[in-house]
Protein backbone atom coordinates (compact mmCIF):
# COMPACT_ATOMS: atom_id res chain seq x y z
CA UNK A 1 0.00 0.00 0.00
CA UNK A 2 1.38 3.42 -0.98
CA UNK A 3 1.66 6.41 1.36
CA UNK A 4 -1.32 8.10 -0.30
CA UNK A 5 -3.49 4.98 -0.14
CA UNK A 6 -2.80 4.63 3.59
CA UNK A 7 -4.16 8.11 4.39
CA UNK A 8 -7.66 8.11 5.88
CA UNK A 9 -9.89 11.00 4.78
CA UNK A 10 -12.92 11.62 7.00
CA UNK A 11 -15.95 13.16 5.27
CA UNK A 12 -19.21 13.90 7.07
CA UNK A 13 -22.30 15.92 6.28
CA UNK A 14 -22.88 19.15 8.20
CA UNK A 15 -25.20 22.12 7.88
CA UNK A 16 -23.11 23.88 5.22
CA UNK A 17 -22.20 20.84 3.14
CA UNK A 18 -19.46 18.24 3.60
CA UNK A 19 -16.77 18.63 6.25
CA UNK A 20 -13.49 17.02 5.25
CA UNK A 21 -11.02 16.41 8.09
CA UNK A 22 -7.39 15.84 7.16
CA UNK A 23 -4.92 13.95 9.36
CA UNK A 24 -1.31 14.90 10.01
CA UNK A 25 1.19 14.36 7.23
CA UNK A 26 2.90 16.01 4.29
CA UNK A 27 0.58 18.26 2.33
CA UNK A 28 1.21 16.91 -1.21
CA UNK A 29 0.25 13.38 -0.09
CA UNK A 30 -2.80 14.67 1.81
CA UNK A 31 -3.99 16.68 -1.16
CA UNK A 32 -3.68 13.69 -3.48
CA UNK A 33 -5.42 11.40 -0.98
CA UNK A 34 -8.31 13.87 -0.78
CA UNK A 35 -8.65 14.09 -4.55
CA UNK A 36 -8.49 10.31 -4.86
CA UNK A 37 -11.27 9.97 -2.27
CA UNK A 38 -13.44 12.51 -4.10
CA UNK A 39 -12.89 10.65 -7.37
CA UNK A 40 -13.72 7.33 -5.71
CA UNK A 41 -17.06 8.64 -4.47
CA UNK A 42 -17.73 10.13 -7.90
CA UNK A 43 -21.28 11.21 -8.71
CA UNK A 44 -22.41 10.63 -5.13
CA UNK A 45 -20.68 13.86 -4.09
CA UNK A 46 -20.92 15.83 -7.34
CA UNK A 47 -22.08 19.41 -6.83
CA UNK A 48 -21.51 19.35 -3.07
CA UNK A 49 -19.88 22.14 -1.05
CA UNK A 50 -16.67 21.16 0.74
CA UNK A 51 -15.34 22.63 3.97
CA UNK A 52 -11.82 21.36 4.58
CA UNK A 53 -10.47 21.21 8.12
CA UNK A 54 -6.77 21.69 7.46
CA UNK A 55 -5.94 21.73 11.20
CA UNK A 56 -2.37 23.06 11.66
CA UNK A 57 -1.29 22.76 8.02
CA UNK A 58 0.10 26.05 6.70
CA UNK A 59 -1.17 26.78 3.19
CA UNK A 60 -0.38 29.83 1.11
CA UNK A 61 -2.69 31.34 -1.49
CA UNK A 62 -1.01 29.55 -4.41
CA UNK A 63 -1.39 26.13 -2.75
CA UNK A 64 -5.01 26.82 -1.82
CA UNK A 65 -5.82 28.16 -5.29
CA UNK A 66 -4.48 24.96 -6.84
CA UNK A 67 -6.55 22.89 -4.41
CA UNK A 68 -9.69 24.87 -5.25
CA UNK A 69 -9.12 24.39 -8.98
CA UNK A 70 -8.60 20.64 -8.57
CA UNK A 71 -11.69 20.32 -6.39
CA UNK A 72 -13.68 22.25 -9.01
CA UNK A 73 -12.38 19.86 -11.70
CA UNK A 74 -13.86 17.05 -9.58
CA UNK A 75 -17.30 18.64 -9.88
CA UNK A 76 -17.42 20.04 -6.35
CA UNK A 77 -17.11 23.46 -4.73
CA UNK A 78 -14.46 24.39 -2.18
CA UNK A 79 -16.60 26.61 0.07
CA UNK A 80 -14.50 26.94 3.20
CA UNK A 81 -11.23 26.10 4.94
CA UNK A 82 -10.86 25.75 8.71
CA UNK A 83 -7.45 25.95 10.33
CA UNK A 84 -5.64 26.89 13.50
CA UNK A 85 -2.88 28.34 11.29
CA UNK A 86 -3.10 32.11 10.88
CA UNK A 87 -1.46 31.87 7.45
CA UNK A 88 -3.96 29.29 6.20
CA UNK A 89 -6.92 31.26 7.54
CA UNK A 90 -5.64 34.45 5.91
CA UNK A 91 -5.11 32.66 2.59
CA UNK A 92 -8.67 31.35 2.71
CA UNK A 93 -10.04 34.81 3.45
CA UNK A 94 -8.08 36.35 0.58
CA UNK A 95 -9.67 33.80 -1.75
CA UNK A 96 -13.16 34.53 -0.45
CA UNK A 97 -13.55 31.19 1.33
CA UNK A 98 -15.46 30.79 4.58
CA UNK A 99 -13.33 30.24 7.68
CA UNK A 100 -16.19 29.58 10.12
CA UNK A 101 -19.03 27.09 10.23
CA UNK A 102 -22.08 26.57 12.43
CA UNK A 103 -21.04 23.36 14.21
CA UNK A 104 -18.58 25.02 16.57
CA UNK A 105 -15.36 24.37 14.63
CA UNK A 106 -14.15 27.94 15.11
CA UNK A 107 -12.13 29.97 17.60
CA UNK A 108 -13.96 30.18 20.95
CA UNK A 109 -14.04 33.99 20.90
CA UNK A 110 -15.40 34.26 17.34
CA UNK A 111 -18.68 36.05 16.71
CA UNK A 112 -21.65 33.80 15.87
CA UNK A 113 -22.43 33.27 12.21
CA UNK A 114 -25.62 34.61 10.70
CA UNK A 115 -28.25 32.77 8.74
CA UNK A 116 -31.08 34.56 7.05
CA UNK A 117 -34.30 32.64 6.60
CA UNK A 118 -36.75 35.45 5.85
CA UNK A 119 -40.25 35.14 7.25
CA UNK A 120 -42.78 35.07 4.45
CA UNK A 121 -46.39 34.13 3.84
CA UNK A 122 -47.16 30.56 2.89
CA UNK A 123 -47.96 31.50 -0.72
CA UNK A 124 -44.51 33.00 -1.38
CA UNK A 125 -43.63 31.62 -4.81
CA UNK A 126 -40.96 31.94 -7.47
CA UNK A 127 -42.30 35.30 -8.73
CA UNK A 128 -42.18 36.95 -5.30
CA UNK A 129 -39.13 38.64 -3.88
CA UNK A 130 -37.44 39.76 -0.68
CA UNK A 131 -35.20 42.70 0.11
CA UNK A 132 -32.37 42.69 2.64
CA UNK A 133 -30.90 46.01 3.76
CA UNK A 134 -27.59 44.96 5.29
CA UNK A 135 -24.19 43.53 4.45
CA UNK A 136 -23.87 39.74 4.56
CA UNK A 137 -20.69 38.79 6.40
CA UNK A 138 -18.58 35.64 6.05
CA UNK A 139 -20.64 32.63 7.14
CA UNK A 140 -24.00 34.27 6.42
CA UNK A 141 -26.49 32.29 4.31
CA UNK A 142 -29.51 33.81 2.56
CA UNK A 143 -32.02 31.52 0.79
CA UNK A 144 -35.34 32.43 -0.83
CA UNK A 145 -37.64 30.69 -3.36
CA UNK A 146 -38.08 33.88 -5.40
CA UNK A 147 -36.00 36.95 -6.22
CA UNK A 148 -33.49 38.50 -3.80
CA UNK A 149 -32.43 42.15 -3.67
CA UNK A 150 -29.62 43.13 -1.30
CA UNK A 151 -28.86 46.72 -0.38
CA UNK A 152 -25.33 46.23 0.89
CA UNK A 153 -22.35 44.02 0.21
CA UNK A 154 -22.05 40.23 0.08
CA UNK A 155 -18.70 39.53 1.69
CA UNK A 156 -16.37 36.61 0.89
CA UNK A 157 -17.62 33.47 2.62
CA UNK A 158 -21.29 34.53 2.49
CA UNK A 159 -23.83 32.64 0.38
CA UNK A 160 -26.93 33.82 -1.52
CA UNK A 161 -29.28 31.28 -3.13
CA UNK A 162 -32.42 32.35 -4.97
CA UNK A 163 -35.02 30.58 -7.05
CA UNK A 164 -35.21 33.75 -9.16
CA UNK A 165 -32.90 36.68 -9.81
CA UNK A 166 -30.27 38.18 -7.48
CA UNK A 167 -29.63 41.93 -7.45
CA UNK A 168 -26.89 43.35 -5.21
CA UNK A 169 -26.70 47.11 -4.77
CA UNK A 170 -23.13 46.85 -3.60
CA UNK A 171 -20.16 44.50 -3.93
CA UNK A 172 -20.87 40.83 -4.55
CA UNK A 173 -17.83 38.84 -3.40
CA UNK A 174 -19.37 35.69 -1.91
CA UNK A 175 -21.09 32.70 -3.49
CA UNK A 176 -24.29 33.35 -5.46
CA UNK A 177 -26.76 30.93 -7.05
CA UNK A 178 -29.67 32.33 -9.06
CA UNK A 179 -32.35 30.18 -10.66
CA UNK A 180 -31.63 27.50 -8.06
CA UNK A 181 -34.74 25.55 -9.06
CA UNK A 182 -33.52 25.26 -12.65
CA UNK A 183 -34.61 28.64 -14.07
CA UNK A 184 -32.05 29.35 -16.79
CA UNK A 185 -33.60 32.76 -17.49
CA UNK A 186 -32.53 34.02 -14.07
CA UNK A 187 -29.77 36.61 -13.79
CA UNK A 188 -27.34 38.06 -11.26
CA UNK A 189 -26.34 41.70 -11.25
CA UNK A 190 -24.25 43.84 -8.92
CA UNK A 191 -22.45 47.14 -8.75
CA UNK A 192 -19.24 45.13 -8.34
CA UNK A 193 -19.67 41.56 -9.60
CA UNK A 194 -16.71 39.57 -8.27
CA UNK A 195 -18.10 36.43 -6.57
CA UNK A 196 -16.01 33.45 -5.54
CA UNK A 197 -18.48 31.35 -7.53
CA UNK A 198 -21.51 32.27 -9.61
CA UNK A 199 -24.15 29.74 -10.54
CA UNK A 200 -27.29 30.14 -12.63
CA UNK A 201 -29.52 27.06 -12.69
CA UNK A 202 -27.04 24.23 -13.34
CA UNK A 203 -24.36 26.41 -14.94
CA UNK A 204 -21.28 27.34 -12.89
CA UNK A 205 -18.77 30.11 -13.50
CA UNK A 206 -15.69 31.05 -11.47
CA UNK A 207 -14.66 34.63 -12.31
CA UNK A 208 -11.03 35.25 -13.26
CA UNK A 209 -8.63 36.37 -10.55
CA UNK A 210 -7.63 39.50 -12.49
CA UNK A 211 -10.28 42.04 -13.46
CA UNK A 212 -10.29 45.31 -15.31
CA UNK A 213 -12.04 48.48 -14.22
CA UNK A 214 -14.90 47.81 -11.80
CA UNK A 215 -18.34 48.65 -13.19
CA UNK A 216 -21.92 47.37 -12.74
CA UNK A 217 -22.35 44.01 -14.47
CA UNK A 218 -25.11 41.51 -15.12
CA UNK A 219 -24.56 37.76 -15.58
CA UNK A 220 -26.95 35.46 -17.42
CA UNK A 221 -26.93 32.20 -19.34
CA UNK A 222 -26.33 32.49 -23.07
CA UNK A 223 -25.70 29.57 -25.42
CA UNK A 224 -25.26 27.23 -22.46
CA UNK A 225 -22.64 29.39 -20.72
CA UNK A 226 -22.70 32.04 -18.02
CA UNK A 227 -21.60 35.39 -19.44
CA UNK A 228 -21.21 38.78 -17.78
CA UNK A 229 -21.72 42.12 -19.50
CA UNK A 230 -22.12 45.76 -18.54
CA UNK A 231 -25.26 46.49 -16.55
CA UNK A 232 -26.78 49.73 -17.74
CA UNK A 233 -28.76 51.34 -14.97
CA UNK A 234 -32.00 53.15 -15.61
Amino acid sequence: MSEVEAIQIDIKGIREGLLVSLPEGEWPALEQALLDELARRGDFLKGAKLIINAAEHELNVATMSRLRDRVTDSGLLLWGVLSSSAQTERSAQLMGLATRIHDGARPPDAEPDEEYEPAAPQDLGPDAGIMVRRTLRSGASLHAPGHITIIGDVNPGAEVVAGGNVVVWGRLRGLVHAGAGGNQDAFVCAMDLSPTQLRIAGHIAIPPAERGQVSPEIARVQDGQVIAENWTLG
